[in-house]
């Protein structure tokens, strides 16, 4: 990764922080809230190598967890286990596709529900947790595709990335 694109990764990472912890909770429902941070991650495991794409998806999901107030270390556990299953598929796959970036990241929200069910039901004692996690999940997943396609929708999308 250049510099430039490191920074505007950086800079990227900052401002969908800034809008998605303290700019939308006051103007939108939690259900109907997006995740960009799982978008930008999603991006990143379609488009980097492992090298640069595994912390940096561990990272982002620890920033989604110290910002949520859930508990450290599950999204970043499951934003890291989507980013190798996507990997490990990507590259058989066009992967500068708009539609595949779509279903992809419309994929990683169900798939990170069920991881993120999964260890919480394994490691914590919450009775009703299911339920408060299965409630919100059609809007989210709808909203999360709604974005992933105005993202896809930028020129340059399907540019190549520079490869170092």
């Amino acid at each position: 990764m250049s510099r430039r694109a490191a920074l505007i990764l950086f800079c990227l990472v900052l401002a969908s922080l800034v809008i998605q912890v303290s700019l939308l909770p006051v103007f939108i429902r939690p259900p109907f809230k997006p995740d960009l941070l799982l978008v930008i991650m999603v991006f990143l495991a379609l488009r980097e190598s492992f090298e640069v794409g595994a912390p940096l998806a561990w990272f982002l999901g620890l920033l989604n967890d110290v910002f949520s107030g859930l508990y450290l270390g599950l999204n970043a556990a499951t934003f890291l286990i989507s980013f190798f299953v996507i990997k490990s598929v990507s590259g058989r796959l066009y992967a500068d596709s708009a539609i595949l970036f779509v279903l992809t990241v419309a994929g990683v929200t169900l798939a990170g529900l069920a991881v993120n069910l999964l260890l919480v039901v394994m490691f914590t004692e919450s009775s009703g947790i299911a339920y408060s996690m299965f409630s919100d999940i059609f809007p989210h997943l709808l909203v999360n595709a709604f974005i992933a396609s105005l993202v896809a929708a930028f020129p340059g999308f399907d540019a190549q990335v520079e490869s170092q």
